[in-house]
């Protein structure tokens, strides 16, 4: 069964467990026993078993398993690529940022207050 959520709303569990239902799909799919996958992945059957039912593994297990899946390229699509930015860049002359910093309130918008 196929755990369909609506990631705007989910919560990291739900996340997790749709994350693993897909997994074992993917498995399943290519005709591959969890200790087939166990033994490519370089991780124990047990913890194959926890990723597929969204009981928390590591990262590392579930780049593991993409890896052995041969679908690690799709790990571009989590996060947006950070130099994707060329108004900003255009803005800044093309200096790289090197940290963050928010901007600080202006003081003239603060209600002024004896300092009691």
């Amino acid at each position: 069964m196929v755990y369909v959520i609506d990631l705007s709303l989910a919560t990291s569990e739900q996340i997790e467990k749709s994350l693993g239902d897909r997994i074992e799909q993917i498995r399943l799919s290519r005709n591959i026993t969890q200790q087939m996958l166990a033994d490519e992945a370089g991780i124990s059957l047990r913890t194959i078993g926890r990723l597929e039912k969204g009981e928390g593994t590591s990262l590392d297990t579930f780049i593991r398993v993409l890896i052995a899946f041969g679908i690690q390229d799709n790990l571009k699509n989590i996060l947006p690529d950070p130099n994707a930015r060329p108004l900003e860049r255009v803005n800044n002359l093309g200096s790289e940022r090197k940290r963050a910093r928010p901007t600080k309130p202006d003081e003239s918008d603060i209600p002024w207050s004896w300092g009691d």
